[in-house]
Parts: structure tokens; sequence; C-alpha cells
């Protein structure tokens, strides 16, 4: 065999195996129905904070890692245990993302990805700024 055959066989056979180690590892966004079928499998969950639910945070006792529950975007509320620290103004979220495998009674999430809410508001403009134009003037 010639070099150049050998190189682009080393070539293809580098390239299916990292084919086929991104196809394992990925994960798909789901709820928490699909979750709970396929315990072992890696999921992004979309979701809300449970409104009536506490969340469940001792720093003295374990300061990675917290507990709350969450409402995906199905309705289907379930407790989350985040295995990391708990983030500043969690409270006041509009919705959060979590990153985990569905466990017994629990999604355990390694990672959060979080949608903190505006302090724009679009439909508030201020008084003096509403009824303002602003036209270019020209200089010859």
């Amino acid at each position: 065999m010639k070099r150049i055959h050998i190189l682009i066989l080393v070539v293809v056979v580098a390239a299916i195996g990292v084919v086929l180690s991104l196809s394992m590892n990925s994960s798909t966004y789901a709820g928490f129905a699909e979750a709970s079928e396929h315990p072992g499998r890696e999921y992004h969950v979309i979701g809300t904070l449970s409104p009536d639910r506490p969340i469940e945070y001792d720093a003295i006792a374990d300061a990675n890692s917290f507990t709350f529950y969450m409402l995906d975007n199905e309705g289907i509320e379930v407790k989350v245990r985040y295995s990391d620290t708990k983030p500043q103004d969690f409270e006041k979220l509009d919705q959060i993302v979590v990153i985990g495998k569905m466990k017994d009674d629990h999604f355990a999430a390694h990672k959060m990805n979080l949608k903190c809410p505006s302090k724009y508001n679009k439909d508030e403009v201020p008084e003096e700024y509403q009824n303002t134009t602003y036209e270019g003037t020209s200089e010859n």
C-alpha cells in the first residue's frame, strides 16, 4: 500500500470515531416526561421555578448542592437537585434550562443555563421620550 492510501485510511477512521463519539454524548431538549422514560440519558429541560415550592439550600451542610422544584413547558413538576453552588438571585429567574439525567425521584442536574428577567421593559417608555422625534440636520 502506498503512503497516501494509509494516510487516507487513518483520516477516515479518525473521522468515523469523532462522529460516533459526538453522537453518543449529545443530549436533546425534552420535558420531564421523556426524561423519566429514559433515566440513563442526558436531557436539557426548559422550565420555570414552581411558585409555591421551597428552595432547599444549606450553605453550612453542603454549599455545593441545592434542591428546588421546577415546572417544565408541559406543566409537569419535578424536584431538581443541582450539584453546584446556588446562583445569586435564583428566585427571580424567568426561565431555567437544567442539564442532567432523571434519577429515582428527582432530576439530577450538573449544569444550568439561566434567563434572568430583563430590567428593561420595551412596553414602558419614559414619558419624556414618548413623542420625541429626531430629525437630521444637514450643513452645506
